[in-house]
């Protein structure tokens, strides 16, 4: 199996399956001298770790990243990253294989069993093997080392939508994501969530989500205008994760329903001599360059296919017969994508704040100098 690797020039490579001895990633391109340590990274993998309450997964996951390579520490007891690759190395302690036992020659219907065993002839029916949502945690420690790339960014992530139920947007509150189980920025939806979610965790089924991730503090100037325009790669990097159906930077599709005055961004002269937007329907983003404005994106999750209420499939013999899967899974598992979508804009954004510096130097966008 190829196309392994994301990103340009910081990039990284994960490794690893749901149910083998460790999951991880090398992390190439990384700027040196930037203070690193692993409770730097474990506090974003902390976010996405299994069984934290009874709304997720409850397997068993410490989470535990071990930087086996790329880092030094000096006279000055500071630990550096070296330029060299990093390797972020996380074991898997509680597998239950036998978990699947039932449904080994089965295809989950929505899930990617069947096209990987079309592709490759290899059935890893043990969680979905390198299909599964495990893999990501790799990310989430990819994107703890791009956040130290990235000088004077804020990248937050929420849950807006649970199923057909969507926040008060008048009530939205970062500081609310921290305080519930869902990363809800509404409180009062967050107590709904609660009651919601256990029915649908009690009788057996799933639900999607709508995560939205924001990111502020990116200067304008980011992005390319034709083939690396930086909203298609944030959309790339969001599409690609695990169960994510659907991605809008901005407005999105609702632009589709509005006129030219009210989509414009209108601007004004800031005191700073700079353009003062006076809203952000684009999303922080025009041309494929970034604006300097919030750039923010929304993520449509599906539901998970592992659920108790017997399906219609086929097995691996030609055979049509019923699934019901058993075992820990997420009742929703847009709450654990919070964390994975603040990683993999930060990755987009690093390799893009490396290239616009590899191409027009010190002293525009940011003028910074790693290490310092």
């Amino acid at each position: 199996m190829s196309f392994n690797t994301f990103g340009h020039l910081f990039r990284f490579t994960s490794f690893g399956e749901s149910h083998g001895a460790a999951i991880g990633c090398v992390v190439d391109g990384c700027p040196p001298r930037l203070p690193l340590t692993e409770a730097d990274i474990q506090l974003h993998l902390d976010k996405r770790r299994p069984g934290q309450s009874r709304f997720t997964t409850q397997r068993q996951e410490p989470d535990a990243v071990k930087i086996m390579s790329g880092v030094f520490t000096g006279e000055d007891g500071v630990q550096v990253t070296t330029g060299t690759p990093l390797m972020l190395m996380i074991e898997n302690v509680d597998q239950r294989s036998k978990d699947y036992s039932d449904i080994k020659a089965k295809y989950r219907p929505g899930h990617a069993g069947y096209v990987y065993d079309a592709k490759y002839g290899i059935h890893d029916y043990r969680g979905g093997g390198r299909s599964s949502a495990r893999e990501t945690a790799a990310r989430v420690a990819a994107g703890a080392v791009a956040r130290k790339v990235l000088p004077g960014v804020s990248i937050r992530a929420a849950l807006v939508q649970m199923g057909p139920h969507k926040i008060d947007p008048a009530r939205f509150d970062w500081n609310e994501i921290d305080k519930n189980p869902f990363f809800c920025p509404d409180a009062k939806q967050a107590k709904f969530f609660e009651e919601y979610l256990d029915g649908v965790r009690k009788s057996g089924s799933s639900i999607g989500a709508v995560i939205e991730v924001v990111a502020e503090g990116v200067p304008a100037g980011l992005g390319a205008p034709v083939y690396k325009k930086l909203d298609a790669e944030l959309a790339s990097a969001l599409m690609g994760i695990n169960a994510v159906k659907g991605v809008e930077i901005g407005d999105g599709f609702a632009t589709a329903a509005m006129n030219g005055e009210d989509n414009a961004d209108e601007m004004r002269m800031g005191n700073a001599k700079k353009p003062v937007f006076l809203s952000n329907h684009a999303g922080g983003i025009l041309g494929g360059i970034s604006t300097g404005q919030p750039i923010v994106a929304r993520f449509a999750v599906k539901p998970t296919s592992s659920i108790l209420t017997p399906r219609k499939t086929v097995d691996r013999y030609g055979n049509d017969t019923d699934i019901m899967t058993k075992g820990r899974h997420d009742p929703c598992v847009g709450i654990r994508a919070v964390p994975i979508a603040e990683a993999m804009v930060a990755c987009v954004l690093a390799d893009h704040y490396m290239m616009h510096r590899a191409q027009v130097g010190e002293g525009t966008a940011w003028p910074f100098k790693p290490g310092t």
